[in-house]
């Protein structure tokens, strides 16, 4: 974070700056961006889900990753996780109010994406054609 001082309060202030190295604002930024980070949000903004049944729905993430990544988000606020005293355990993840926030804002960049592939892919081959030449 930055440090400034406030002219009116007479104080210093800290504010986020993404750009800054040792930001904290860098290490939420990355959970939320991350490949896994991304699809588990997406996932969660339709419903809640068991773990083994996200597993699924985020096809080709491990275990492990999909266990981290899920730590990762609700240490962050913006994944609920809910634990019921049943046998078997019982384990819902669903997302916070945050977490939809964040969720909504991921999923339209994801579709922004998807829908500009064929552009993108356009950008490529004339890079490609560019360096081949």
């Amino acid at each position: 974070m930055d440090v400034r001082v406030s002219p009116e309060a007479g104080m210093r202030e800290l504010w986020p700056d993404v750009s800054r190295a040792g930001c904290p604002s860098r290490v939420v930024l990355e959970h939320v961006t991350s490949r896994w980070g991304v699809l588990v949000l997406i996932a969660l903004l339709g419903r809640s889900y068991r773990f083994s049944e996200l597993r699924r729905k985020v096809g080709g993430v491990s275990e492990k990753m999909l266990a981290q990544t899920l730590q990762a988000l609700e240490r962050d606020g913006f994944v609920h996780r809910d634990a019921k005293p049943v046998i078997p355990p019982r384990v819902d993840y669903s997302l916070t109010p945050m977490g939809h926030e964040v969720a909504g804002r991921v999923w339209e960049l994801t579709r922004w994406v998807e829908s500009s592939l064929d552009e993108v892919f356009e950008a490529r081959d004339a890079y490609d054609a560019a360096r081949e030449s």
